[in-house]
């Protein structure tokens, strides 16, 4: 059964005339006499009583009345879904964070991302959050979660998402060759250190032995934070890392965190260049951090 002749026909019960309706849905009068014809063949009986001043609907007339109105009532509902998704954003984000980031924070922001933008891909990449800004300067990515360099370049934009505090961490058993070094006060010129290469947690390092007037032995620099925990856990040294890092490492219980004076704070965030916060897709997910709570 055809819907337009069913649209027909709840015009034709509402109109009570033939010309009214064809008129209104732009058909002729003749088209419209054989459409109610073929539903009538369909239906086996009349469905309306016609003479040459009014139409009134027949008892098959109105039982077929309500069904007629919920096919069609159905058939504008799904029509109008449809449509909906086809409004609906589409394409592909490029997404750059370090590991850590994409189980520490990524989650809840992609669940409800994905519900609201179903037909989004998003194409996860991820790596050393010291390269972020340069992958976003590139157009390797369209979006990044980092922590906020001291120097932002100007065509960058950042949107904060949560504090990280950083520690210096230790083995929890060193090694025979630093224990003597682990006492009370700290032999910091015959400690090793394992820091990051590069980046805000690097920035924050060494501020902190700017103001602890610490001279670092550094034994190894390395790109990434996840691989600093590792090390301190196998006894290369001391590491200075945030702790969203060693929360979520797996060795995280053959290190401890050293009680000395605190480490300035990562501010962890969003950033794109400002000239993409007009993109559709960059801006749903930028609007969806930015109406989170603020970060305390």
């Amino acid at each position: 059964m055809n819907v337009k002749n069913l649209q027909l026909f709840l015009h034709l019960c509402d109109s009570k005339s033939f010309s009214q309706t064809a008129q209104a849905m732009h058909i002729s009068p003749s088209a419209l006499s054989r459409i109610i014809q073929r539903l009538e063949e369909e239906t086996g009986q009349p469905v309306f009583i016609r003479d040459n001043r009014s139409v009134e609907l027949t008892s098959a007339g109105q039982a077929l009345l309500p069904v007629a109105a919920q096919i069609v009532s159905s058939w504008l509902d799904i029509k109008a879904q449809l449509n909906q998704q086809e409004q609906q954003l589409k394409g592909k984000l490029k997404l750059f964070c370090s590991v850590t980031a994409s189980y520490s924070h990524l989650p809840g922001i992609l669940n409800k991302f994905r519900q609201l933008y179903p037909q989004i891909e998003i194409q996860l990449l991820t790596g050393d959050p010291a390269q972020a800004v340069e992958k976003i300067q590139q157009d390797e990515a369209d979006i990044a979660i980092t922590a906020l360099p001291e120097q932002m370049p100007g065509k960058l934009t950042f949107l904060e998402l949560d504090k990280v505090s950083m520690s210096v961490i230790a083995p929890l058993i060193p090694p025979p060759g630093l224990q003597k070094s682990f006492s009370e006060t700290p032999d910091w010129a015959h400690i090793p250190f394992i820091l990051p290469e590069s980046g805000s947690a690097r920035e924050r390092a060494d501020k902190w032995f700017k103001q602890n007037k610490i001279k670092p032995n550094i034994y190894a620099q390395v790109g990434g934070h996840e691989a600093i925990v590792s090390m301190v856990a196998l006894g290369c040294g001391v590491g200075i890392a945030p702790d969203v890092v060693i929360d979520n490492s797996p060795v995280k219980e053959k290190v401890e965190r050293l009680k000395l004076a605190p480490i300035a704070p990562l501010k962890l965030g969003i950033c794109c260049l400002r000239t993409r916060l007009d993109n559709p897709l960059i801006k749903a997910l930028w609007d969806i951090i930015d109406n989170q709570p603020t970060p305390k």
